[in-house]
């Protein structure tokens, strides 16, 4: 899920490119457009955006990091948290404004790869119902969230945010609990980095991801919040 990793490289030409399926960094192509019709072809493909400056790069890592959905357990300290904060979770109560918190700058990330393009084109998705939001509230006040694109029974994490401790976690624990409820059988977390594997994800090679991820794409699926 982007937030914690850094921007991804972008070369120059202006129409799609592909690159090497062996870069080491899961570079596949470049360039193209953010339609959702390309976007959707993309995740059914494996393949994800991320960074559209200057031009759209496309990828599909190897490894995987995913949340195994049958065996991931949530954080204790973090189910106290929430309930110590009283917070409440959603879904798609304001896909909008999680996207813009996603966004933005933070210490641990000084630029964002989420630019107007991004936001444009998956609020279109999430008008289609294939991208969701969870949101952590504090009272009246969003806390914490993520979003990420559905498609069958895969969910594909896109960008999670924080504003209180442990906030973007349990957004996740619910994330998770919902998907199960749901019929998902896939929680994709793109590219693997330490602090994924501390919320619980775990790396898989790319040719298992895709394996699991066809018969995600076959298998029906709905998110909600209960």
């Amino acid at each position: 899920m982007g937030p914690e990793l850094d921007r991804p490289r972008a070369g120059a030409p202006c129409t799609l490119s592909v690159v090497d399926s062996h870069d080491d960094d899961g570079l596949v192509a470049l360039g193209g457009t953010l339609d959702p019709e390309t976007l959707i072809k993309a995740y059914r493909a494996g393949i994800f955006p991320w960074s559209s400056d200057p031009v759209i790069s496309w990828w599909s890592p190897d490894p995987r990091a995913i949340f195994d959905l049958d065996n991931w357990r949530p954080h204790r300290t973090v189910a106290r948290s929430a309930r110590r904060s009283g917070w409440r979770f959603t879904v798609d109560r304001d896909f909008a404004a999680v996207m813009r918190a996603c966004a933005q700058p933070s210490a641990a990330r000084p630029s964002t790869w989420i630019t107007a393009d991004f936001e444009r084109s998956y609020a279109e998705l999430h008008r289609r119902g294939l991208a969701h939001s969870v949101e952590v509230w504090a009272g009246d006040d969003l806390v914490g969230g993520l979003y990420g694109v559905t498609l069958g029974g895969f969910f594909g994490g896109e960008s999670m945010f924080h504003r209180a401790t442990d906030a973007s976690k349990a957004a996740v624990g619910f994330l998770i609990e919902r998907l199960r409820a749901g019929g998902f059988t896939l929680c994709d977390a793109q590219v693997p980095t330490p602090h994924l594997a501390h919320l619980g994800a775990i790396s898989i090679p790319r040719d298992e991801y895709l394996a699991r991820l066809q018969r995600a794409l076959a298998t029906p699926a709905k998110l909600t919040a209960a």
